[in-house]
């Protein structure tokens, strides 16, 4: 494994096939459910990215291909010498060819196709023009003017005991520290500080910050997942509610809150203090509920800021790229 380059802070999860010269920045974490995750020759994962892949939906990077700091990838096939700016969210069944440009912050959706040669940007995501010459030209200049495509080489990586060696660290913050069940499991690299309940079966992903200083308390409920790199905190004279069965997908930012039972908030959304989500709710990808906001039972809420977009008929099942 000596051609891979991947930090010690690096989670690892599941079988993995990485190519030659793969590089994994501080901070991330790749989950891959029953041998779904594949990446291509000299590809490189900045700091605090998670990429997952789930057996309805596995994910596959080609070679030479880099993803900016906090990127998600969920379940999506991506080509090769692809140039991913900060905080991009790929999810499920998305296919993406070679030598294409995303601009910072984009979201491609739920099944998108984007041809060879594109440069995309935007929340969803939407092709603005083909490569122009200075384009191909940068993609070149960032790879040592080599973009030359060796023949694949797999490292297997499967299941490396860094993960469940010990349970995440707690810290005191005053007179104040976090009270787990005993049922609950926090995986190594998470952090919880503070005024700070966890409930039973709960489970907090890899790389979670949960702080709860002199602003808490945080009250998390039973049978709650907190995935990957997600961080919640508040404002002071606030509180953070969450009820069980609730699902917070990896990459979230969630500030004092109250989430009703039953909801599901999708990767790298963003919830602000003051707000309300009513049971069985929908917070879709990439989404921002806003201070103040009201969401009652059952919606389907989405968008930069968040607004309904439609109803929850039925309680929503565990998807697939939970825990």
């Amino acid at each position: 494994m000596s051609n891979l380059r991947i930090d010690n802070s690096v989670r690892l999860i599941g079988k993995l096939r990485l190519g030659n010269n793969v590089y994994i920045a501080q901070g991330s974490v790749l989950r891959s459910i029953d041998d779904s995750i594949t990446i291509g020759n000299s590809s490189w994962v900045l700091e605090n990215s998670v990429l997952i892949g789930t057996p309805e939906h596995s994910l596959k990077v080609g070679s030479k291909t880099i993803f900016g700091h906090k990127c998600i990838a969920i379940g999506a096939e991506i080509g090769d010498l692809c140039e991913i700016g900060n905080g991009v969210i790929f999810l499920p069944s998305s296919k993406i060819g070679n030598m294409c440009i995303f601009g910072e912050g984009t979201i491609i959706p739920e099944g998108r196709v984007i041809p060879d040669g594109s440069v995309v940007v935007g929340r969803p995501g939407r092709i603005i023009r083909k490569l122009t010459t200075e384009d191909k030209n940068m993609i070149s200049r960032m790879r040592g003017n080599d973009i030359s495509l060796s023949s694949y080489v797999e490292n297997i990586i499967d299941n490396e005991a860094k993960e469940g060696e010990k349970m995440g660290n707690l810290y005191e913050y005053g007179v104040k520290y976090p009270v787990v069940a005993e049922s609950a499991f926090i995986y190594d690299s998470a952090e919880i500080t503070g005024d700070v309940t966890v409930g039973n079966n709960s489970v907090i992903g890899s790389g979670v910050r949960i702080v709860g200083n002199s602003h808490g308390p945080v009250k998390i409920g039973n049978n709650v997942q907190i995935l990957e790199n997600s961080v919640l905190h508040l404002l002071p004279d606030n509180e953070l509610v969450i009820d069980d069965n609730v699902i917070i997908g990896p990459g979230c930012i969630i500030h004092g809150t109250n989430i009703g039972s039953n909801t599901i908030i999708e990767s790298g959304s963003i919830v602000c203090d003051y707000s309300k989500l009513g049971k069985n709710t929908l917070v879709k990808s990439g989404s921002l509920v806003k201070q103040r906001s009201v969401f009652e039972d059952n919606q389907i809420v989405e968008g930069f800021p968040a607004k309904i977009v439609g109803e929850n008929t039925e309680i929503q099942k565990k998807p697939a790229w939970a825990l």
